[in-house]
């Protein structure tokens, strides 16, 4: 293998300040930010959102059709048929 071609791959910590949740992985990500993890310093990267936050993992995740596209839908093609959609493209 080639020296000095590929990044370190090195343990990084990643940070959710929005939920709390800091995990240790390896990674080649850079951070000038270190944290003191378990007793050892660490890079940190701080990240807008993980599975402790993220609406589908929390359960927060709610479908909002606001616009009622799924009716518009409906409306737009209710009662054609396949041969009577290709027809109304042309």
């Amino acid at each position: 293998m080639t020296r000095h071609v590929h990044p370190d791959y090195r343990p990084v910590v990643f940070r959710d300040k929005s939920a709390g949740l800091i995990f240790l992985t390896r990674s080649t990500a850079a951070s000038a930010k270190t944290i003191e993890y378990q007793g050892s310093a660490y890079p940190v990267i701080d990240v807008e959102i993980s599975s402790a936050s993220h609406p589908f993992w929390t359960g927060r995740d709610h479908v909002i059709d606001a616009e009622g596209r799924v009716d518009r839908f409906r409306r737009r093609y209710a009662g054609r048929t396949g041969a009577t959609a290709e027809a109304g493209k042309r």
